[in-house]
């Protein structure tokens, strides 16, 4: 029997006695000593693993000051502080073995908006893209750009003084910042911005450390400014972090802001930002260029720049290959149009023109694409291009170029591309020659490599393919660094250009030179005893404080190795999660994670399960178990010979007693199993998937609920329950038995079963069930226009209607239908850890599936969960040919040409509100619903939703009720509740169905019966 976890890092008690503090001083937001918040903490998206003591969710200012101040006492000093939005770091920036305080919990509130100054004023926790949304009603927007932007904070951004495309023109977030309210580490709350000579004398009297700063920073711009003329690049990502050269602003005015922003938390918390906001551009063009390598697309930038444009970025053929495969293709495919005869897309250059006057935008286009057209073919130059206007269909395109950062890390193999040598910045000019000698590097050690980035401002992002599991491979790092190093300072560049410095930070006395001393000087002002972030940017002039080195902070690959290679091959979609949190977006219109954006919990995302189950893995390995053998053991033999140890491990819990594993199972008990995760990140991250194998074992010598097994019987009673529905559905709806099913069973309630039975309503139409003999007795005729509905529980046995709807509509449109007899599909059992008997599900039923596909007859499923099931979870257990199962729409819009139209109603709008597993994991099947309506001669609009909050039997379970209802009320309710949709909307998932029928008293139909409908009109 496993053994439990009951020995880890525990958090020191110097830190404990922090916290306690803390609370005892009426600190509002939230303490997290617990493990798992600090296991998830410790990593963000670069290579580097630091375990926090702790972490701290402040809710107010109020509770920074607190933080600060506690931290200034005598008996506190040796406490280390670093601050984290977002998270998204590439270089470690935020990674600290102290506390982490973490704004963006609580301190998310966007607190003023100014549309007539054109200012905004925000705690640092907002997330970009949040505020952005918040201020088009207004035409404004914030310009820095950022791919990571609908997660990453104001306050981080500030922080690394983020830039990304369109800095050319819009420069970094610090030419953006008016005003930062700042607490400092001995508590002091202070606001800066620009000041006059009258208001820095003011501040310079002071006798605290605010006056000490303004007297040092005045000092230094006055003493030193000839060594920062000289030492300083011009470029246009100039040297962040304490920026020297822009102690004064180009009116001549001081600005303490100079050194806050790109300051990575050394220096103080960020709480409050007031923000400059610029108007929206009214028109918008991109011209995607294509070209047949991609040192030509580099060399060509340069001339492009001529044209004018707002931005030019570019990407390489490996990243553009990996966004092939991602479903973020599906939205852009058509702009990059492949030719017969055109040579294969090597690289791209995505010119984009913004402004105000229509005609004059056009004009610029125009004679850039009547270049491009002179040119064509010629060496060294493009050989196609296509243009897209408006700003909604150039998003997508963005949207395909920002989500690159997190593609480049789905590269197959033990090998990925990742970042730590990655934002290099030199002069526009010299960036083609730096780039042939950068890959020269990383040719000669054999490495492949992933690039895109921001010619026009001479930035590009390079991540080497390095397996860091590999002691060998991860000495590269060090290598490779140097001679960038090296290659930037020949080029008159930066090895920082965009992602701020964190652990690189040993190379700032190199770049920096004689005025190294100098940023010690303001970090010593600042943070004298070097609590803040220490080792990041420079280091106070004190005994023991220095910067920390690339190869001395540990990497994640050095605790994945611990790990056996079965093991992580086993849960391989966890251990490749590379930290990009492109699960924390925070849009609730937005399909990803809704455990994440219901909770605001870390350990309740992808990334963060990702997290737990990686540290879960390594101890286990540490105590010497085979997590693989392990489940094979609870698959094989029964439960009766481990009952006796499980009911100790259970009781054992219930008295308190620790172990990691409970700590890991809570987060996984907080995951829908909606798998947006697989479709929306990056890397393809499967929580599902190890979740279902982590229970495998967790329930090998833990007790499982009673729930568990209602659920998984589910589909093997049904057939029997609905022979007789009464008395079943008399107890769902009874008070006393549904209160017995919460205490004991943990179901809060179940649908109740259709008493018209799907077998009447075939038999009254007719239709027969798709067995062997059936098929073969077919005509010709029939056979051609067949096809066969293949059964799920849900929708055979609790909806009932929809199925005959479904048989209707397809008899109307002229095809043969056929019914496949029910079997279990097993879902249920693989999203409670039952893999045992999943594995018979799954096989018995393929089995009959492939058995009906023999007849070259084709197979459609009706819930997108379940019918997906058969091309993502069977695919793990079946071996050959998966049962071809299709989605109605996938089907039925390949077979328009062969359906006999009928009349139909007049044109009706109606609007569809798909189901998560359906947008995320086949989102071309959403644009093949809009085909299906239109040739029916109705017109679909797609809503962007996120998710109801059901999900299968979730929302149904005791346990996720309250946590149901929050994630129905981010984004569904508001929908369904507004009057202009009322008749408009359609769903596809039967749980969404269900979930607005419980909250909202409303029946949404499936897209099939309105279609019907507008048939049975006429």
């Amino acid at each position: 029997m496993i053994p439990r976890i009951d020995t880890i890092d525990a958090t020191q008690s110097l830190y404990l006695e922090f916290i306690e503090t803390l609370k005892q001083q009426g600190f509002k937001g939230d303490l997290n000593p617990d493990y798992a918040n600090r296991v998830v903490l410790a990593t963000d998206n670069s290579i580097y693993q630091v375990l926090p003591q702790g972490v701290i969710y402040p809710k107010n200012t109020d509770d920074l000051v607190l933080i600060a101040k506690l931290s200034d006492e005598p008996r506190f000093r040796d406490v280390v502080l670093s601050a984290r939005g977002g998270g998204t770091g590439t270089n470690g920036q935020s990674l600290t073995d102290g506390l982490i305080v973490d704004v963006s919990k609580h301190m998310n509130r966007i607190l003023e908006i100014n549309p007539d100054e054109r200012w905004v004023r925000v705690q640092g926790g907002v997330v970009k893209d949040q505020l952005n949304a918040a201020l088009k009603p207004y035409g404004l927007f914030f310009a820095p750009e950022l791919s990571t932007s609908n997660r990453a904070t104001v306050g981080g951004m500030i922080n690394t003084d983020a830039s990304g495309q369109g800095s050319v023109l819009y420069g970094k977030t610090r030419d953006h910042v008016l005003a930062l309210t700042s607490v400092w580490l001995d508590g002091t709350l202070w606001q800066s911005g620009p000041i006059d000579e009258a208001e820095l004398e003011e501040a310079k009297q002071r006798t605290d450390r605010v006056g000490e700063a303004h007297r040092l920073l005045d000092s230094i711009q006055k003493d030193k400014q000839t060594e920062i003329d000289a030492c300083f690049p011009k470029l246009n990502r100039c040297l962040t972090g304490y920026d020297l050269a822009h102690i004064r602003d180009e009116q001549g005015r001081f600005n303490l802001n100079s050194v806050l922003c790109g300051a990575e938390g050394s220096l103080a918390f960020i709480a409050e930002a007031k923000l400059n906001v610029l108007p929206i551009p009214k028109y918008a063009a991109l011209v995607n260029i294509k070209y047949d390598s991609f040192e030509t697309s580099l060399r060509d930038a340069k001339a492009l720049v001529e044209w004018q444009p707002t931005s030019i970025e570019t990407i390489d053929s490996k990243v553009l290959n990996l966004a092939m495969g991602d479903i973020v293709w599906d939205t852009v495919r058509d702009y990059f149009p492949e030719k017969e005869g055109d040579p294969a897309i090597q690289g791209i250059n995505l010119v984009e023109y913004t402004g105000d006057d229509e005609a004059e935008l056009r004009t610029k286009v125009d004679k850039l694409c009547q270049h491009l057209q002179a040119v064509s073919g010629e060496a060294g130059k493009s050989f196609g291009y296509s243009v897209v206007y408006g700003s909604a269909e150039i998003n997508k395109v963005w949207g395909m170029r920002k989500k690159a950062v997190g593609l480049l890390g789905n590269a197959q193999g033990q090998k990925r591309p990742i970042p730590f040598v990655e934002d290099t910045a030199v002069p526009p000019e010299n960036l083609a020659d730096f780039i042939i000698a950068f890959r020269k590097v990383l040719d000669d050690k054999g490495l492949a490599y992933g690039m895109f980035g921001h010619v026009d401002a001479g930035v590009l992002h390079v991540r080497p393919a390095i397996d860091m599991k590999d002691p060998k491979q991860e000495g590269l790092i060090r290598e490779i660094t140097d001679e960038v190093v090296r290659l930037t300072q020949e080029y008159k560049g930066l090895l920082w250009g965009e992602h701020g410095k964190g652990v690189r930070s040993e190379y700032a006395p190199e770049f920096f030179g004689p005025l190294y001393p100098v940023l010690q000087q303001i970090k010593g002002v600042f943070d004298p005893r070097n609590q803040l972030n220490p080792g990041k940017i420079a280091t106070p002039m004190i005994d023991g404080a220095e910067l920390l080195k690339i190869d001395a902070v540990p990497t994640r690959g050095q605790q994945d190795r611990q790990i056996s290679a079965p093991v992580r091959e086993q849960y391989d979609s966890a251990m490749n999660c590379n930290g990009n949190g492109a699960c924390y977006n925070y849009d609730p219109n937005d399909a990803m994670c809704p455990s994440w954006k219901g909770s605001r919990e870390r350990i309740h995302s992808p990334k963060g399960r990702a997290s737990l189950i990686r540290e879960w893995l390594r101890l286990m390995a540490n105590r010497g178990v085979d997590v693989n053998a392990e489940a094979e053991q609870v698959r094989n033999r029964g439960f009766i010979r481990s009952l006796p140890s499980r009911v100790r491990n259970t009781l054992s819990k219930r008295k308190g007693d620790y172990d990691f594993s409970n700590e890991v199972h809570e987060a996984m008990m907080g995951c829908l199993a909606c798998k947006s995760c697989v479709g929306q990140c990056p890397i393809k991250v499967n929580v599902p998937d190890f979740r279902a194998r982590f229970l495998e074992v967790y329930y090998g010598r833990y007790l499982r609920p009673m729930k568990d097994y209602l659920v998984g019987s589910l589909e093997y009673m049904i057939p029997t329950l609905a022979k007789f529905p009464a008395p079943y559905n008399w107890a769902m709806r009874n008070t006393l038995t549904r209160s017995f099913m919460r205490r004991i069973g943990g179901m809060v309630d179940s649908p109740v079963i259709c008493t018209n039975s799907l077998k009447q309503g075939l038999d009254q139409r007719g239709i027969e069930l798709a067995t062997p003999d059936v098929i073969r007795g077919l005509t010709a005729a029939q056979r051609e226009r067949s096809v066969v509905i293949v059964q799920d529980a849900f929708t055979s046995y609790f909806e009932t209607r929809l199925v005959l709807d479904l048989v209707d509509l397809l008899g109307k449109l002229g095809f043969y239908v056929l019914v496949a007899p029910f079997l279990p599909n097993g879902k249920p059992l693989h999203v409670h850890g039952f893999m045992g008997a999943f594995d018979k599900a799954a096989k018995r039923n393929a089995q009959m599936l492939r058995d009906i596909a023999e007849f070259e007859v084709p197979l459609i499923g009706i819930d997108p969960s379940m019918t997906l099931t058969y091309r993502q979870e069977y695919k793990d257990v079946i071996e050959g040919e998966l049962p071809p199962v299709q989605l109605i729409q996938e089907w039925l819009s390949g077979q328009l040409d062969k359906v006999e139209l009928p009349e139909v109603m007049p044109s009706h709008v109606y609007r569809l509100m798909a189901h998560c597993t359906e947008k995320t994991s086949a989102a071309p099947s959403i644009r093949q619903w809009q085909m299906i309506f239109e040739a029916l001669g109705q017109k679909l609009e797609v809503i962007s939703t996120g998710c109801c909050g059901m999900s299968g039997t979730f929302g149904h379970e005791s346990d996720n009720l309250e946590r149901s209802k929050d994630i129905y009320e981010l984004s569904w309710r508001g929908i369904v509740n507004q009057p202009e949709n009322k008749g408009a909307l359609v769903a596809t998932g039967y749980s969404c169905r269900s979930q607005v029928k419980r909250f909202d008293d409303q029946q949404l139909p499936h897209p099939v019966q309105v279609l019907l409908d507008a048939i049975q009109v006429h």
